[in-house]
C-alpha cells in the first residue's frame, strides 16, 4: 500500500512540475536573458530527475561554449540529464515535439526538431548550428539518430558532424549510462521500439534509483577531417568508455 501511495505521489509531481515548466516558459523566458534562461532550465532538469529518483554521479560544468556535443542515446531522459549539469541545444528527432507537454518544454528549452529522412532539414539544421556555435552556444546531438538498448551502440550518422568541421571547433563526445543501486546496466530507463512514452515513465517510476554515469572523454578535433572519419572516431570512443564492442 505505502509502495503504491508512493508511486501515486511521484505521478502528481510529474504532473505539476510539468505544469510549473510550462508556467515557466510561458510566463518568464519571455523576460530572461540566456544565461537566466540557461539556469532556469538547470534546475528544471535538476528537479525532474529528483522526482524520478535518478541521481547524476559526473559534473560537466566546465564544457566550454562554442562546443559540438555528442552522446549515445538511451532514453527521453538523456536531454534532461546533460541539461542538469550543463544545458545545450539539442539536436532531436521531431517525434519528440509531439509529446505530452515536453515536447513543448524541450523545444522552449533550446531544442531543435529535425524530420528524419529529410534531406532539406538537414540542410537546415547545419545552418542553424553553424550559426548557434560561432554565437558561442554549446550545442548537442545524439549521432544514433535514434535510442538504443545498453550494451549496444547504433551507428553513428555523420551528416551532423559536419557543422564542426565547417565551425572548426572540437567534437566532445560524452558516454551516458544508468546503472540501479548494484552498479548494473538499469534497463527500466531503455526507451526503445514500440514503446509509449508512458509505458517508459511508469517503468522508470517503479524501476528504483537510477544512478547516471557521464563520462566526458577526449575533445577530438576536427581539422582536415571528414565527417565519417570523424563520427567513426566519435563512435569508437563512447564504444570504448562503456566497454561496447562495434
Amino acid at each position: 500500500m505505502l509502495i503504491k501511495l508512493r508511486y501515486y505521489f511521484q505521478i502528481s509531481l510529474v504532473f505539476l512540475h510539468l505544469i510549473r515548466g510550462l508556467c515557466i516558459c510561458g510566463m518568464l523566458f519571455p523576460w530572461l536573458d540566456k544565461a537566466a534562461k540557461k539556469d532556469r532550465i538547470q534546475i528544471w532538469s535538476q528537479q525532474l530527475l529528483a522526482i524520478f529518483n535518478v541521481r547524476v554521479k559526473m559534473n560537466l560544468a566546465n564544457l566550454s561554449g562554442g562546443t559540438v556535443i555528442i552522446s549515445n542515446h538511451v532514453s527521453w531522459l538523456d536531454i534532461f540529464v546533460i541539461n542538469s549539469v550543463s544545458p545545450c541545444r539539442f539536436v532531436a528527432k521531431s517525434d519528440i515535439r509531439s509529446w505530452p507537454m515536453l515536447g513543448w518544454l524541450a523545444e522552449q528549452a533550446g531544442t531543435i526538431y529535425i524530420s528524419r529522412g529529410s534531406k532539406s532539414d538537414v540542410k537546415r539544421i547545419y545552418k542553424h548550428l553553424i550559426d548557434q556555435i560561432e554565437a558561442g552556444e554549446r550545442v548537442a546531438f545524439f549521432p544514433e539518430g535514434t535510442t538504443a538498448e545498453q550494451g549496444s551502440l547504433l551507428p553513428f550518422h555523420a551528416n551532423l558532424f559536419e557543422a564542426a568541421i565547417h565551425a572548426k571547433v572540437p567534437v566532445q563526445p560524452i558516454a551516458l549510462r544508468y546503472l540501479n543501486a548494484a552498479g548494473s546496466l538499469h534497463l527500466a530507463v531503455d526507451f526503445v521500439g514500440d514503446m509509449t512514452f508512458a509505458a517508459s515513465m511508469d517503468n522508470i517510476l517503479r524501476g528504483g534509483e537510477v544512478i547516471v554515469e557521464l563520462q566526458s572523454l577526449d575533445p577530438i578535433p576536427t581539422e582536415g577531417c571528414h565527417r565519417r572519419e570523424l563520427a567513426a572516431v566519435a563512435r569508437q570512443s563512447v564504444a570504448r568508455a562503456l566497454q561496447v564492442e562495434i
